[in-house]
């Protein structure tokens, strides 16, 4: 199983496959994705947990089994989410806003606003779109609980994986 490095998203997302499954992969940490990709497309590793393909799978050059977000993409909607086979299964990488923890609640309120406005505009929308990416505003406090679940989960699959920071 190939990633872009120890502990990151790619490398995080097959541990929590492994941990869900009980299926033994073995791990190929890289020196980035791209070095990583190039292994999975000439054959030299069988798996990749990865971001940003849609051009590789477009033109055949790898294989997508499924996507790691909790339901099927946009931009690949043949490609089942892997939660189909793997009830709870969930890897999506994910953007979110932040501010100084002490930033005034109306300040808060009004930058959110705002980035859900830019991401309602159709252009962005396509744009991300290109990039394999969807988008899912919401509010502060939705982030908040996200940031929260996100660090447990994480945190859970970190010690069954016994990934140290080296």
């Amino acid at each position: 199983m190939a990633s872009n490095g120890n502990g990151g998203l790619l490398h995080l997302a097959g541990e929590l496959f492994k941990m869900m499954t009980g299926v033994d992969l073995v791990h190929v940490p890289y020196r980035g994705a791209q070095p990583a990709l190039t292994d999975v497309i000439s054959g030299q590793v069988q798996v990749m947990f990865v971001a940003s393909t849609v051009e590789y799978i477009k033109t055949g050059k790898v294989r997508a089994l499924a996507v790691t977000t909790p339901t099927r993409s946009e931009v690949l909607p043949d490609v089942p989410p892997l939660s189909e086979f793997v009830p709870g299964y969930d890897a999506a990488a994910w953007i979110g806003v932040s501010a100084p923890k002490k930033t005034p609640p109306e300040i808060i309120d009004k930058l959110n606003k705002e980035v859900n406005a830019a991401l309602a505009d159709p252009k962005l929308k396509l744009q991300l779109a290109d990039l394999g990416s969807s988008v899912a505003g919401g509010s502060a406090a939705d982030y908040g609980r996200r940031l929260e679940e996100e660090a447990e989960k994480w945190g859970k699959v970190i010690r069954a994986a016994n990934i140290n920071a080296e």
